[in-house]
């Protein structure tokens, strides 16, 4: 049972993680270079926020997903191999994935404020503004990421004598799982991202009745609408995983391997819509 259950979830990894990565890739820099090459959106907040969004979505794509494909085509992910590529590979997915959430949590925030019908939020839309915020964004990321590098080291099973790389700090790994993972990078920009997306978009509805310049109007319900497929990818996509992640860490469920296999098979299916998230192509 457990093995049909493992040569599924290679079957998944191969016919599913592949075309999500390539296509998640593709979408990404062909956002990048719309958002470069037009002056209106070179010139907008909101859309700087999406940049910097797809530029990271591209890296965690290599960082996360690229390393499961090779596991299962090549049998090795590298991490096994290099204690220095085990340790900065995690370190910087953390760091492309965080900065991925908190870019579209201020492309939500920024656009709320830009469609709102006061004034002085509306001053809170500037360039300057949201490139500081990516800036702290990447450095309180880089410096969250630390432990990464400090604990994560290579671990050999007595037993198989095989080689993982893995957190050997109890504290660490409870902290990573649970607020990392199931709040940091899951729930909380979830509901921070869909709150505002949804209040902007009711403030899109206003802008008919306002004196509005048309190309401005035009602008805004695209950036929206921009924001609102993001979001909507972000909440059906992420949050399973990151449910299914926090399932996983329960040590009774390594006791039965059709079990460990059962949940093994949940994570990959998962973790397929999870970089769905990352391979949304929004342009």
């Amino acid at each position: 049972m457990s093995t049909t259950l493992s040569f599924i979830t290679k079957q998944i990894i191969i016919y599913g993680a592949t075309p999500v990565f390539t296509a998640g890739v593709l979408g990404g820099l062909l956002n990048t270079l719309v958002f470069l090459s037009l002056r209106t959106f070179r010139q907008n907040s909101c859309a700087l926020c999406l940049t910097v969004m797809s530029i990271f979505n591209v890296c965690n794509l290599f960082l996360g997903l690229f390393s499961r494909i090779t596991l299962v085509f090549m049998g090795v992910d590298g991490t096994e191999a290099s204690l220095f590529y085990c340790k900065t590979r995690l370190y910087f997915s953390q760091i492309s994935i965080g900065v991925s959430v908190t870019c579209l949590c201020l492309a939500t925030i920024d656009q709320y404020f830009a469609t709102c019908s006061r004034v002085r939020w509306q001053k809170l839309c500037n360039l300057k503004l949201a490139q500081r915020l990516i800036i702290v964004s990447i450095i309180i990321w880089s410096l969250h990421g630390i432990p990464y590098i400090v604990f994560y080291d290579h671990i050999v099973s007595p037993t198989t004598n095989q080689v993982t790389c893995t957190s050997t700090n109890y504290t660490f790994t409870v902290y990573r799982t649970f607020v990392t993972l199931l709040m940091l990078l899951g729930y909380v920009p979830a509901v921070i991202a869909a709150s505002f997306g949804w209040m902007a978009y009711q403030n899109v509805q206003q802008l008919a009745y306002r004196t509005i310049p048309l190309v401005r109007r035009e602008l805004d319900k695209q950036l929206t609408l921009m924001v609102l497929v993001q979001v909507a990818a972000n909440i059906f996509t992420l949050l399973p995983y990151t449910t299914a992640n926090a399932v996983a860490t329960n040590p009774n469920l390594n006791v039965d391997s059709v079990i460990q296999a059962r949940v093994q098979l949940a994570m990959t299916i998962t973790l397929i819509f999870y970089y769905i998230t990352f391979a949304v192509s929004i342009e």
